[in-house]
């Protein structure tokens, strides 16, 4: 099938296109051209956000796959210059969008949170279920593994690579939930085959949640440290957003979604635990581009 994946060569889209390009897509990337690109793929670089998506005027697509859109404007404007396509439109948004709760684990129709800095991805939902436009939209958790640019592996391994005291939060066994990059990619390309998934929006993560202090002991484990040695700087979040990423890199509270529905409809299941997943970030990644000096100023300023 002819398919535009929005990106495509950076964390989640190069794990899709890499599972595309195993099986037999004709793929076209439509990114700004700042990384090495596959082979076997078409490029048209651009910035998303310019004038430059024009250039998409004209082709047509059986599935385009957006992993980088952040708000419906943005959506819209690919399908613009696309036309809708003829057999799926596949969006990543995000479990962020979701409005705090008592209950858990969270579903599909649990309430949306309008103050979300997720929400542009729910106004997009929202725009593809009433529109004409074949869909299956995503909304993972805290995807982690090979290519992560944002600091969620790395913030432990710095602290606990260099000894240093690790803020924790007083509510240590508060359970979040991380899903391996591969995993999602291997979901996505899957729903494509599937018309089950047609029109359908799918949490998708890992089977089971994990405390904070557990996270902490597999990335120890992960690094070839004792998790009994390390040392804690246990912090009050009281008076902290409880959605705040700059002192501990995932959410304060309870962070869970229920994954049945997509395990149904695809007849899938993550495959990546997380002691293999966090292991191999570390091994193939984190050791390959640790910083000599990481930035713990954050830390100093917790009481």
């Amino acid at each position: 099938m002819k398919t535009l994946v929005m990106g495509g060569t950076r964390f989640v889209g190069k794990a899709i296109v890499q599972k595309l390009i195993l099986k037999g897509y004709d793929i076209t990337l439509f990114t700004r051209g700042l990384n090495p690109l596959p082979s076997k793929v078409t490029h048209i670089k651009g910035d998303r956000k310019t004038e430059d998506l024009e250039q998409l005027k004209g082709n047509r697509f059986d599935v385009i796959i957006d992993t980088s859109g952040r708000s419906r404007e943005e959506t819209e404007k690919v399908i613009a210059n696309t036309g809708h396509p003829s057999h799926r439109f596949i969006y990543l948004s995000s479990a962020g969008i979701y409005k705090d709760t008592e209950k858990w684990p969270l579903q599909e129709n649990s309430p949306i949170d309008p103050n979300s800095r997720h929400i542009g991805k729910a106004k997009t939902e929202e725009w593809l279920s009433s529109s004409n436009i074949p869909f299956t939209i995503f909304r993972p958790t805290y995807i982690y593994g090979a290519g992560n640019y944002n600091p969620i592996e790395k913030w432990f391994f710095d602290r606990i690579i260099h000894s240093r005291p690790i803020p924790l939060p007083l509510e240590a066994n508060t359970i979040t939930q991380l899903g391996h990059v591969s995993d999602l990619a291997e979901a996505i390309v899957s729903s494509l085959e599937n018309n089950s998934s047609l029109n359908k929006i799918y949490n998708c993560s890992n089977s089971e949640g994990i405390t904070f202090i557990g996270l902490i002991n597999i990335c120890a484990i992960a690094c070839g440290k004792d998790p009994n040695e390390l040392i804690f700087k246990v912090f009050d979040p009281s008076g902290l957003n409880k959605k705040e990423r700059k002192i501990f890199p995932v959410r304060l509270n309870h962070f869970l979604t229920d994954i049945s529905l997509i395990k149904k409809d695809l007849d899938w299941e993550p495959r990546v635990s997380i002691e293999e997943g966090l292991a191999d970030f570390y091994r193939n990644d984190y050791c390959l581009n640790k910083e000599s000096n990481p930035d713990f100023s954050l830390d100093d300023i917790l009481n």
